[in-house]
């Protein structure tokens, strides 16, 4: 008998990557030929998040050797322009090569998204190349991401509580490297710090939010169980925390009372850069749930998340180990729920924080320490200037060698506003 022909096997269907099966299917060239650069400049390439990170899909029904060879870097140059590269660090951003027609004609990508950290992975900054910072390049920079420029926010914290405080602010921020206060909206002082602040436009100021050791905004019989009858919150930190965490009932005399000073701030006619809290209340568990439910509303787009490194605080600074390692333990749980919380908002924030440990302590000998050390990317440093209490922090921020160290270490002072 003779044998029967063997079937040929279909050839197998190639697999289809997850996330892309909504593209336009592109034919494979039959030959090695690199593909026209004019197909790959017209595509646009899905954008999906996937484990907290921006990934970029750049083809379909590509093979794995084609992709490897994507990520490894172009060879042909007619492809330089259009193919997106790998940064370290592990996000996948759409770049430009230097000295592409591209680039060279001023366009910049219109795309924008958001990474783990919920900041601005920016690929839209059209700065001009004369205003970005050595080793920028046209597009910001994710959070995550190495950098290759530091840059530090210098705030004062309790702006409107006195006017030897106010006016400790205002001097420091024109003779100094100060660049945002912290506002007070029922402070003694309030009037004047406003006057001054409008006064220096260039000064960032936020609100500094307050549910212990201040005045309330809100009436008594509004907040009955937050004040005593004078209106004052209560000067214990640790007792008015552990009631406003244990007693439910308190959240919506809380949120009163919150909506009551965004309120306030808000008629001062002043841009809100930021908002912390007064001895970084605004962490609590209770108090942060209630800012990140309801961000929309009170306006909140920068915060502090206030971390300070134990680490690089042992080796800068002496003394009060208790208070400090406490300090860095709690606020760093309080700073990791925090992140979570906000990791699917658009509120921004920065990689450190620096002064919580010092607990006044911010002078110049700490800053002088700090600068060579200050980690990449975004930093915040705060202290409480006064003329009078707090004088050497004062002194520190108007300090010849602390700004002649600033220069030095190409550190760039920026205001919240500026993330």
């Amino acid at each position: 008998m003779a044998s029967e022909q063997a079937p040929v096997p279909a050839s197998p269907t190639r697999r289809t990557p997850r996330g892309v099966a909504d593209l336009p299917v592109r034919e494979m060239p039959a030959t090695n030929t690199a593909a026209p650069a004019a197909d790959l400049a017209s595509f646009k390439p899905k954008r999906r998040e996937a484990h907290g990170r921006a990934d970029l899909l750049v083809g379909q029904n590509a093979p794995k050797h084609d992709q490897a060879a994507q990520h490894r870097g172009p060879t042909d140059p007619s492809r330089a322009a259009s193919l997106p590269t790998h940064e370290p660090g592990g996000a996948q951003v759409s770049n430009l090569r230097e000295g592409t027609e591209r680039e060279r004609a001023g366009w910049t990508p219109a795309l924008q998204f958001k990474g783990r950290n919920h900041g601005s992975l920016g690929i839209a900054d059209s700065l001009p190349a004369e205003g970005r910072g050595e080793g920028e390049t046209p597009f910001t920079r994710h959070r995550n991401a190495p950098v290759s420029t530091r840059r530090l926010i210098v705030n004062a914290d309790d702006f409107g509580r006195s006017q030897s405080i106010n006016q400790a602010v205002i001097r420091a921020h024109r003779e100094g490297i100060l660049t945002t206060a912290s506002l007070m909206v029922n402070g003694d002082a309030v009037d004047e710090a406003v006057e001054l602040a409008k006064q220096n436009p260039a000064l960032g100021v936020g609100l500094h939010l307050t549910l212990v050791c201040g005045k309330a905004t809100c009436g008594r019989m509004e907040i009955p169980d937050l004040v005593n009858p004078l209106g004052e919150f209560s000067d214990s930190p640790v007792a008015a925390g552990t009631r406003y965490f244990f007693n439910r009932g308190l959240r919506l005399q809380l949120a009163r009372e919150i909506a009551a000073q965004f309120a306030r701030f808000k008629a001062t006619g002043l841009t809100l850069d930021h908002v912390n809290g007064h001895l970084n209340l605004h962490l609590h568990p209770t108090v942060f749930e209630l800012l990140a439910s309801r961000y929309q509303e009170w306006g909140i787009r920068r915060i502090r998340i206030t971390d300070d490194p134990y680490a690089l605080n042992r080796r800068l600074a002496r003394g009060q180990w208790f208070y400090r390692a406490s300090h860095a333990f709690i606020f760093r749980r309080l700073s990791a729920r925090a992140r979570r919380i906000l990791s699917r908002s658009e509120i921004r924030f920065t990689d450190h924080v620096f002064g919580l440990l010092q607990n006044a302590r911010v002078d110049e000998r700490y800053i002088t320490r700090l600068l060579p050390e200050l980690p990449r990317g975004d930093s915040e440093l705060y202290s409480h200037p006064s003329l009078d209490e707090f004088r050497h922090e004062f002194d520190a921020l108007v300090s010849p060698r602390v700004k002649a160290l600033v220069a030095e270490q190409n550190i760039r002072l920026i205001r919240y506003q500026d993330l």
